[in-house]
């Protein structure tokens, strides 16, 4: 008998030690997917960047391409999808930011789903086509528009792009991840964050700074209606790390010059209990200060006297 309880309690340790190594895998796959496919974002940015060159440089010079049908893929067709899903991305972060709120949070959740799955796929496909023609016209944005933007609009883009990223991974790539993986929506965790804020940091450093800024660069070279599209984009991320800027000035402000009125106010809410009874009447009124009631008029209103009378008569009642 005791040899069979054993057994099982040994079993019972292996199965528990499984279970804990297929959930420590599970996450580990889910965090490391989430991050490559949010990175799909950014690298969008890189791919509409380095086709603004390739058309400057078609359009200005006796430049020559590869025809090839991913050449011819990635130069006419990709631009178009690429120019309706990113701003669509882009405008939605920026809604965010502004309200708190975007269209997909009076969706269902498995239409929501749904939606995340086909946004995500062309995506992929944009990026993969971008990224393959790139390297066969054999073009990058590299040094074609450094450092001609001031160092405030770099730096704004680079808050505005990680927001976006941030948006993008959360609203789109998270849900379907979370879904194929687990089933459910699970719970976010610091180590993604701060996974994720490193692989963005790591693009940022490698390509995106180099080459993002072709975007606004060929547009004011080249006035187009695709050149434009890239520069409203660009300004757009702009105005979302602006937002959150301003956001976090605010807090701070709050933070250094309101922590200070809010104690008083609650030491002020904690010696009322103290107060005679005309004092927490002169203390009712001083609250609506939008009032021209005058303070005397105030105290001798009936319906002041007689409710805080009643609260007296209480608290007495329970003194008893």
């Amino acid at each position: 008998m005791d040899s069979s309880s054993e057994l099982y309690q040994q079993e019972e340790k292996v199965i528990s030690v499984c279970e804990y190594a297929a959930n420590m895998l599970r996450e580990s796959f889910q965090c490391l997917t989430i991050i490559l496919l949010s990175l799909l974002l950014p690298l969008t940015f890189i791919v509409l960047a380095r086709l603004s060159v390739v058309r400057y440089l078609i359009a200005t010079s006796a430049y020559m391409v590869p025809d090839t049908l991913l050449v011819r893929l990635y130069i006419y067709v990709n631009p178009t999808l690429l120019h309706l899903l990113v701003p669509f991305v882009s405008i939605s972060a920026l809604s965010q930011c502004l309200t708190g709120r975007t269209l997909s949070d009076h969706m269902m959740a498995r239409p929501r789903v749904c939606a995340s799955w086909f946004l995500l796929f062309a995506f992929q496909i944009c990026a993969c086509v971008g990224i393959e023609g790139s390297i066969a016209v054999g073009v990058d944005g590299s040094g074609f528009g450094r450092e001609r933007l001031w160092l405030v609009t770099r730096s704004l883009f680079f808050l505005g792009l990680h927001e976006t990223t941030l948006f993008w991974s959360k609203k789109v790539v998270k849900p379907v991840v979370d879904d194929t993986v687990f089933g459910a929506e699970a719970e976010d965790r610091y180590v993604e964050k701060v996974a994720m804020v490193l692989s963005f940091g790591l693009l940022w450093w490698c390509k995106l700074r180099d080459e993002v800024e072709s975007l606004v660069v060929v547009a004011e070279v080249k006035r187009d209606l695709i050149g434009s599209v890239g520069w409203c984009l660009y300004y757009v991320t702009v105005a979302i790390g602006m937002v959150k800027v301003v956001k976090a000035l605010v807090w701070l402000n709050f933070v250094l010059f309101c922590g200070n009125m809010v104690d008083s106010d609650l030491s002020c809410a904690y010696s009322s209990l103290l107060m005679p009874h005309s004092c927490r009447i002169l203390q009712k009124y001083t609250t609506f200060s939008e009032s021209d009631t005058h303070s005397l008029t105030f105290l001798k209103s009936p319906n002041n006297m007689e409710s805080d009378n009643a609260g007296c008569c209480t608290r007495n009642d329970d003194k008893v």
